[in-house]
């Protein structure tokens, strides 16, 4: 409820709590809370539960109930009616229990059964294929396989939504210095142009003096616009992050600004343990899932060489009492085998072969994989430590710089400088502040691409 009053005072037109910074933490909290795509990754996760719903089902008990009855002139030729469940297990027997009751003149004798009707108990067991796994295991297998899957494609999906946030919002806030930057410039280069335009009215500048300084009111007045555009752009670009908890877009107002970028920020984590993390990327996760999805598929195959080998026992009673022990193979049973086997087995060699290749091209391509993002790690490690290091030095310039334009300046006013040199040195500094709000912005991006390079973002 804090980031909600917090968000809408930032962000609502017509509010009248309205604050004037946005900062990065709380624009991460709304963009992680309302935008379309988290919403979607966290939809991802259905997808696996009910795929693994659907999967589970293949194993609920089915209950059964058929009727036939034929009258022919007054001849009632048979009248037989059975019902009965049977429960799937996971270890591949079927129980079943059957109820018949079955009369007529032309009745097949093999169904005749006592006037009260014959109640049958049993089971069906395979022997053969199916015995350590069936079609109801292998799918309900790879369905939790999936489920597990869709978490890590959800990780995967926000971080890359976070490494983008963050990309726009450090975009947006080095854009925001930099108009800073060329809005002072113009005020200095304006109140420069006012003093010499006086100083010529009274006879102590030249007016070629008043030319150079209106060429460069003209020249940074350009060089502000151009901010002005960047900065709408980039804030364009940052308003597609915005939505509010109705799922509707939201715009910036004006008056709203971020964190200064060449404020520190905390960096969490060391080199050593994003190379810890990277082992458990979301992306090698979705390869290792794929993985064993294939090799349950693989022993499924493999399991389809054996011959077809199912043993049936039902236990007939004309009534059922518990309390009754009845002897299951003396008298009243019925037991049954059923065997089947290809000669050549060529469907399934061929099966299982083709899903061991796949198998292979899996495990390679997830070999691949991280070796890949392990690199991809190193780079960005390489990169994150490079831009810190620039940015230091550029601290260092622009220090630099700064005390040239102060030292130009006292020169300038006792008379030992010339305008010109004033302007140039004060570019100078303007084009250094510059790269320097675009370093820091760097910077802070590339400490998001380390964090994605390893796996982490939003679900740090």
């Amino acid at each position: 409820m804090r980031v909600y009053f917090i968000i809408i005072g930032l962000l609502v037109s017509t509010s009248v709590w309205a604050q004037e910074n946005l900062t990065f933490e709380t624009y991460l909290d709304w963009v992680r809370g309302n935008h379309p795509v988290a919403k979607l990754a966290d939809v991802n996760l259905r997808f696996g539960e009910q795929e693994l719903l659907a999967a589970r089902g293949g194993f609920d008990p089915k209950i059964f109930a058929d009727y036939s009855t034929k009258k022919f002139k007054n001849t009632e030729y048979y009248d037989t009616r059975q019902a009965g469940i049977g429960i799937p297990t996971w270890g591949g027997v079927e129980l079943k229990g059957i109820v018949e009751q079955n009369t007529g003149v032309f009745l097949n004798p093999e169904q005749t059964v006592p006037a009260d009707g014959l109640v049958a108990l049993g089971a069906s067991v395979n022997i053969g294929q199916g015995l350590f796994i069936d079609n109801r295991r292998a799918a309900l297998r790879q369905a939790q396989i999936f489920r597990d899957a869709t978490k890590a494609e959800r990780i995967q999906i926000l971080n890359d939504l976070y490494l983008d946030a963050t990309d726009a919002y450090w975009k947006w806030a080095a854009d925001y210095n930099n108009l800073k930057v060329f809005e002072e410039g113009l005020r200095l280069a304006e109140q420069r142009f006012e003093m010499v335009k006086e100083s010529f009215i009274q006879g102590d500048f030249p007016a070629i003096d008043t030319v150079e300084a209106y060429t460069q009111v003209m020249d940074r007045l350009y060089r502000f616009q151009n901010a002005q555009i960047n900065f709408f752009k980039s804030t364009q670009y940052l308003n597609t992050f915005l939505w509010d908890q109705e799922e509707d877009p939201m715009d910036l107002i004006e008056g709203i600004f971020p964190e200064n970028v060449l404020e520190e920020m905390l960096f969490d984590y060391s080199k050593e343990s994003l190379r810890t993390y990277v082992f458990q990327h979301p992306e090698l996760q979705l390869k290792d899932f794929d993985i064993a999805s294939t090799e349950v598929e693989r022993r499924f195959k493999a399991e389809m060489l054996k011959p077809v080998l199912r043993f049936n026992y039902n236990f007939l009673t004309e009534t059922f009492n518990p309390l009754m022990v009845s002897p299951f193979l003396e008298n009243n049973y019925k037991m049954g085998f059923t065997f089947a086997m290809p000669m050549f087995l060529r469907k399934e060699r061929g099966s299982l072969g083709l899903t061991k290749a796949k198998l292979d091209f899996k495990n390679y391509e997830r070999d691949l994989k991280f070796v890949q993002l392990k690199n991809k790690l190193e780079s960005e490690i390489y990169n994150y430590e490079t831009v810190d290091e620039q940015l230091k030095v550029f601290f260092r310039n622009v220090s630099g710089l700064q005390r040239l334009l102060d030292g130009e300046m006292m020169r300038f006013e006792v008379g030992e400088s010339s305008l010109f040199l004033v302007n140039a040195r004060e570019v100078s500094l303007f084009n250094a502040q510059v790269t320097l709000n675009e370093l820091a912005a760097k910077r802070k991006t590339a400490y998001a691409k380390m964090l994605n390079a390893a796996g982490l973002g939003f679900e740090e």
